[in-house]
């Protein structure tokens, strides 16, 4: 089937083909000729991705009179970015039709220009919740006239708060009205919608809802909540043509998460609701225009993204509800493309994985975390190819002699190993004694808990905490550029074993303290014994509790959860960041390290 056959006039068959679309997509063939035949509500599941706006927008832009000024429809949706995008979609359809006009109403814009091209007239309106409100209460924005009211991504709608608005707004239109529901998903609320503003709607339900684009691999590495974002940095490291969005839950730790690439040199940035309009317009150009490979956010700033070429989706935390996972993997893997949605997770997350296996009626392939090694044969072609494929300035030339004078006494291979070295020594050290971050069933939680019972658990040894680990100092530090990663990797390397059980570390100014397996406490000790770092002569001890009264402090049993780092918690913040310590007093700090071994906490 295509276009012309669906019933469409040919001032929008003439802007369609103009963009090159011939072919409807299963959604646009299935709402298309109802929409301009029926009278009925529609119901129309889909994923992001699928040609939700054109089902929609250009059966109401057919059936609009634009001899009229008054507003004929009203398109609700979550965010500014779908607002703005919605509105160029539907004017890029109408260019031929020059007496319709369609206006974007949302906030964070001057609402007085808003309200100037509403008094000018528009048939068609786009806005989001909030901004709607305001100026239908201003008298501003009128809606008895309207006949199609479009509710675009409705449950995400929902989720942002917008339950009470959505009634509000709706309240305003008349009985006699078309109503077409957009949605990826159908939780409840999205329902008490559907039976209290729809009546008798025709559902449309492409594929299945619950369906993941063929298009995408479905991949998931488990690691420790600890190491959730040295595991990001390997996977983009891994993947140096990455074009994509890491998902974070909440607008916090979107923004720790980009400021953490960005600091580290990823070509990274994020949208989250503190960015003005302006910053979120400047961050989404650069993103559409590649010149950003990673982009940052949560779900709702994600809305309204729609770019093809997306490799790939990282799922930085599981959302809560499993169709929102499918809904972020959609993202990727359009318009013919291949690409890769991938989880990092931890081993508490095994039954949730196991239902998005089933939702999906696919397997989610385990993967490696690559190793330092890999990730450095990967990242070395890359340089390799990027040189190779530079383009040499003719002003090069006149300065030829004076560089090969310089370089005369190396030869070809000395010279190739300099000249890599000084662009690559930075990532090679990075990765040297990169730990394992993968962890297997072995490892995982239940085995965790299972060392704390054991013959050491609960008493005060020397450094000893009450699960079985020892407290060790060590003389490197944040003015080393000491990172958790680097003390984990000298610990692998000079007891020579990749499989201890490391606890908690802490990074402070000019030391570390950081925990062991009690039973490699020989291990340790005696491997540190003559070791140094980057020329550095290390010292290592078992650290000592500071002398009190042996008074301990009772910690809840979500001590046993912190240790492990299997959740967000303060633990896994410290281990990750940078500046981990920054927010207590050096005094503080020093005391809290010293004596921690001895404040595990009793059991109950």
């Amino acid at each position: 089937m295509t276009f012309s056959e669906i019933g469409l006039n040919n001032n929008i068959l003439k802007a369609i083909t103009d963009l090159g679309f011939e072919t409807p997509t299963p959604i646009q063939q299935e709402a298309i000729p109802f929409v301009l035949a029926e009278e009925t509500d529609l119901i129309a599941l889909a994923q992001t991705g699928t040609g939700k706006t054109a089902a929609f927008g250009l059966p109401i832009i057919q059936k609009i009179n634009d001899s009229r000024n008054q507003t004929q429809s009203i398109i609700l949706c979550p965010t500014r970015e779908l607002c703005l995008q919605i509105t160029k979609d539907l004017e890029t359809y109408s260019k031929y039709m020059k007496k319709l006009k369609v206006t974007a109403v949302y906030g964070g814009a001057n609402i007085q220009t808003q309200i100037r091209a509403l008094n000018s007239g528009s048939q068609i309106v786009v806005g989001t919740p909030g901004r709607v409100i305001d100026l239908i209460n201003r008298k501003k924005l009128k809606l008895k006239d309207v006949e199609f009211v479009v509710l675009d991504e409705a449950d995400e709608m929902l989720n942002m708060g917008f339950k009470d608005d959505l009634d509000t707004i709706l309240a305003e239109t008349p009985e006699e009205k078309q109503t077409l529901l957009f949605s990826a998903t159908m939780p409840k609320e999205v329902m008490r919608i559907t039976k209290n503003y729809m009546f008798s709607p025709k559902t449309i339900e492409v594929a299945r809802r619950n369906e993941g684009a063929t298009d995408v691999e479905h991949h998931y590495y488990m690691v420790n909540a600890r190491d959730r974002y040295n595991a990001l940095r390997r996977i983009c490291d891994v993947n140096p043509d990455i074009y994509g969005i890491v998902f974070c839950r909440t607008r916090r730790e979107t923004k720790e998460v980009s400021e953490k690439l960005m600091q580290d040199g990823y070509n990274a940035d994020a949208i989250h609701g503190e960015l003005s309009q302006q910053q979120r317009d400047h961050v989404m150009g650069r993103f559409r225009k590649k010149t950003l490979q990673i982009l940052v956010a949560t779900d709702v700033a994600a809305r309204g993204i729609d770019i093809n070429e997306l490799t790939h989706v990282i799922n930085y935390n599981l959302p809560d509800d499993n169709e929102i996972y499918i809904h972020r993997s959609g993202r990727t893997g359009r318009a013919g493309n291949k690409g890769i949605s991938i989880i990092i997770s931890h081993s508490r997350e095994k039954r949730k994985l196991q239902s998005i296996e089933k939702m999906l009626k696919r397997e989610l392939i385990l993967k490696k975390v690559p190793g330092g090694d890999e990730i450095c044969a990967i990242q070395l072609i890359k340089l390799i190819d990027k040189i190779v494929k530079t383009d040499v300035s003719p002003q090069i030339e006149k300065h030829l002699p004076i560089i090969e004078e310089k370089l005369s006494h190396l030869d070809k291979e000395d010279l190739v190993k300099h000249f890599v070295s000084a662009e690559f020594n930075r990532f090679l050290s990075f990765y040297k004694n990169a730990p394992d971050l993968n962890i297997t069933a072995s490892k995982g939680r239940d085995s965790v808990r299972e060392r704390g019972r054991g013959k050491d658990s609960g008493k005060n040894r020397r450094g000893h905490s009450d699960e079985g680990f020892t407290r060790f100092f060590i003389n490197l530090g944040k003015t080393h550029k000491c990172e958790p990663q680097n003390l984990i990797g000298l610990v692998n390397e000079y007891t020579r074993n990749r499989n201890l059980q490391i606890g908690k570390i802490d990074i402070l100014q000019g030391f570390s303290f950081f925990e062991v397996e009690s039973s490699a406490e020989k291990d340790v000790l005696e491997g540190f014994s003559d070791s140094q770092w980057n020329g550095y002569k290390l010292t290592v001890e078992i650290s000592k509790p500071k002398k009190d009264s042996g008074k301990r402090r009772e910690k809840s049993t979500r001590s046993d959860k912190r240790r492990t780092g299997f959740s967000g918690n303060k633990r896994s913040e410290r281990i990750d960041s940078k500046s981990s310590g920054g927010r207590k007093s050096f005094k503080s700090r020093f005391k809290e390290n010293n004596s921690s071994a001895g404040s595990r906490g009793k059991k109950r």
